[in-house]
């Protein structure tokens, strides 16, 4: 689980460098989960992982999709 945030954050942050106007509502906070779980380990909560999965990423797909229409 831990290694899809790391590639989702991976690309986010390559989309913003690219073009920081991009409308992806939780852009740094995708940005964020994947610098937590690439260089903290021992900071990352389960429990904080589930949510995420639960209430944010169909957000983000949803967006996503959007983006390429």
């Amino acid at each position: 689980m831990e290694r899809e945030f790391e590639i989702i954050g991976e690309a986010m942050k390559r989309l913003e460098k690219i073009d920081s106007t991009l409308e992806i509502s939780s852009k740094k906070q995708i940005i964020n989960m994947r610098n937590r779980v690439i260089h903290g380990y021992d900071k990352v909560d389960n429990e904080i992982v589930w949510g995420t999965i639960i209430r944010h990423l169909p957000k983000l797909k949803q967006e996503i999709d959007n983006l390429l229409k």
